[in-house]
């Protein structure tokens, strides 16, 4: 690395403390356009890009638009419709914004592969997916489902993600890798979940209605999980990673298995946040 590659690289490091601030402030689009900044100049390669999706816009929602419209772009539906369609949902519904700002804080709190605010924004497709997803669920809010199926579909194509657009997700969420993540119709996500690759939330079968799990607060989800059924995962739950889980999981306990039972307790009332995954030596029930 040479010297003035280092200078910059120190100067990135010093900066971290002041956006972290900022951010807890309240400002966390400021303190995004800040780090992007400094991200340019350290890899002068990527200022392009940079510039495009960050930089050049004055307000996260522009940015955003701009970003997950880029990404789902193609022959059938151009990325300027697209990105009109966003702006419609986020100037449409405040809270999408609200719950886009949160799930950036989360991943960055929980990830230690994260280094800063604006990272989840720019690189992680666990986090585009499921904001399409935010939008693609006011579409369907909107009885507007051809289109909610499209961008499902689409990501679905992109990203290897497949949400259904009347699913319902609160917010600090974290999809960490997210490849191979399936939800279903009536699956329900509610705050502060962390969810990692492979998994499902399915249904039994044929039937109709009803059919999904419902994931409350604060639950961890380990990779390559199957949760199967109209259950519900108690909050403070954590499914360990391979699981099949066809019952209803109580809160705050420790379930792994084909078929999953209970093996423990997590050592912290949200797993979500700890992600501590490793679940062989839980204290008992």
């Amino acid at each position: 690395m040479n010297t003035l590659i280092k200078q910059r690289y120190k100067a990135e490091l010093a900066e971290e403390s002041n956006i972290a601030e900022i951010a807890a402030a309240g400002s966390l689009w400021k303190a995004m356009r800040r780090e992007v900044k400094a991200r340019a100049e350290f890899e002068p390669i990527m200022a392009t890009y940079f510039q495009a999706v960050v930089i050049n816009h004055d307000t996260l929602e522009g940015a955003l638009s701009f970003l997950l419209a880029s990404k789902l772009d193609s022959s059938v539906v151009s990325s300027m419709a697209l990105r009109e369609i966003i702006q419609e949902a986020l100037e449409a519904e405040p809270a999408i914004t609200q719950a886009v700002e949160i799930d950036i804080k989360a991943i960055r709190e929980r990830d230690p592969a994260c280094n800063s605010y604006s990272t989840p924004f720019l690189f992680y497709k666990g986090f585009h997916a499921l904001q399409i997803h935010r939008v693609a669920h006011w579409l369907w809010s909107q009885e507007r489902h051809s289109l909610a199926f499209f961008l499902q579909n689409q990501v679905s194509t992109i990203f290897n993600v497949d949400i259904h657009p009347a699913a319902k997700i609160g917010c600090g969420i974290m999809f960490d890798h997210a490849t191979g993540l399936v939800v279903g119709e009536t699956a329900v996500i509610e705050d502060d979940v962390s969810i990692l690759h492979g998994v499902t939330l399915g249904g039994t079968g044929k039937a109709s209605g009803d059919r999904h799990p419902k994931v409350r607060k604060g639950v961890l989800i380990g990779a390559n999980a199957s949760i199967i059924g109209n259950l519900e995962i108690g909050e403070g739950a954590k499914i360990g990673a391979g699981s099949v889980v066809m019952k209803d999981v109580p809160p705050h306990v420790t379930v792994a298995g084909v078929p999953a039972e209970i093996i423990g307790k997590p050592d912290c009332p949200f797993p979500s946040k700890s992600m501590q995954q490793y679940c062989l030596e839980e204290p008992s029930a």
